[in-house]
């Protein structure tokens, strides 16, 4: 490989994996119509939410008599609200690969404390073996690892039939990958993601099966009022009309409904999907000539098309353990940084070292097609640096 600088730059550098990389063509003046000042119990606020519910629900294809609701706290807000309104019932079957799966996976056990739950984990790359999960209990996973890179191929495991609860977090698959509605009985998100909204809001959606064990069952412990989904064992409706427990940012709203008009724009699910796919294949063919990385998701069908993580392939790198590995790849980012190529593609601090290229429906895959060979050269520069003790601001 030659280790002259690169010329060509990527034009968004954005590579975040959270907040991720607004739409191409955004500005602030795309929210010019956000209904500021003014209550989102309005009239006109109730409408714009329930706008953003509908679309959502148009999109995404989501089936009759599921309902979507607009949360607190991100997709973590989501799914927590999840756990804690509809398990207790029976054990779960926790599967945790990567980072919040294992959180998950601490608040069943450690915070419920919901008897007999049983974890199905893997190390990071790899899946837990999915025929082993017993679905006469509830299940929890995460659709898309976003700190592995590693997606559940599809929903084939899943039974029509199953006495338990699905639930599932898909907040780095929604809008990017083929989400099998019919196979779930919770989903969250948060729009922050995929579709690089604003951050702190979540996207909670309930299958009828849910809605009804939501009525039916009455948790052993108190539910917090931010988390409450009924009243008096009644689905509280207006959470999934726009009602909204706590006041979301009517500016966050806007943001998202601009997205969502992008999305239809550009024709739809289906072009997102496709987006993100060709991001990933221009990375899986530089992969294919890398001397440096490879993914950390040896299976190819269990790859992620948005959160793509990479580790170092070199022998004589690896061997120098795993502190030494996060401080170069420490070093590659703030070079990526200085160059003003990419900003934020060192992977999660809690996942193995390496780096993390976020290539939802938001990113061109011409712009990462023009990020990769950067990321060859400030491999070399940020080996011959820390090898040298220097640090990157002194090359």
């Amino acid at each position: 490989m030659i280790n002259e600088k690169p010329i060509s730059k990527p034009v968004c550098i954005n590579f975040s994996s959270g907040p991720c990389a607004k739409r191409p063509g955004w500005s602030v003046n795309s929210l010019d119509n956000a209904l500021l000042g003014r209550s989102h119990r309005s009239k006109e606020g109730k409408i714009k939410l329930k706008d953003a519910i509908d679309k959502t629900i148009d999109i995404l294809g989501i089936p009759e008599g599921y309902k979507v609701g607009i949360v607190a706290g991100s997709d973590t807000g989501a799914i927590e609200m999840a756990m804690w309104n509809l398990l207790g019932s029976k054990p779960v079957e926790i599967l945790a690969w990567e980072v919040f799966g294992n959180d998950w996976k601490k608040d069943i056990i450690e915070q419920l404390k919901i008897p007999n739950s049983k974890p199905h984990t893997a190390d990071f790359g790899h899946l837990p073996d999915l025929s082993k999960v017993n679905f006469d209990n509830d299940v929890i996973f995460t659709w898309n690892g976003t700190t592995a890179g590693v997606k559940v191929p599809n929903a084939d495991w899943i039974p029509d039939e199953r006495e338990g609860l699905v639930l599932c977090d898909a907040t780095s698959a929604v809008f990017a990958q083929e989400v099998e509605w019919s196979k779930l009985d919770v989903v969250t998100y948060s729009w922050q993601k995929v579709l690089g909204g604003e951050a702190a809001h979540g996207i909670i959606v309930l299958s009828p099966k849910a809605l009804n064990h939501l009525e039916s069952f009455s948790p052993a412990w108190p539910i917090p009022k931010i988390f409450r989904l009924t009243k008096e064992n009644k689905i509280i409706e207006g959470v999934f009309r726009g009602e909204t427990l706590n006041t979301p940012s009517m500016l966050c709203v806007e943001d998202y409904l601009d997205v969502l008009g992008w999305v239809e724009e550009i024709g739809g699910l289906s072009t997102c999907i496709t987006r993100a796919n060709e991001s990933l294949s221009n990375i899986e063919n530089w992969i294919e000539q890398s001397d440096f990385f490879d993914f950390l998701c040896n299976n190819i069908d269990y790859r992620s098309n948005t959160s793509v993580c990479l580790k170092f392939k070199k022998e004589e790198i690896i061997n120098k353990g795993e502190e030494w590995q996060r401080k170069f790849a420490k070093e590659i980012g703030l070079f990526l940084e200085k160059e003003e190529v990419a900003f934020d593609i060192v992977n999660h601090r809690s996942a193995p070292p390496g780096l993390r290229i976020w290539t939802g429906a938001t990113v061109e895959s011409s712009d990462v097609e023009k990020l990769l060979p950067w990321i060859d050269w400030a491999y070399k520069q940020a080996l011959t640096n820390i090898d040298s003790n220097q640090g990157v601001d002194n090359a």
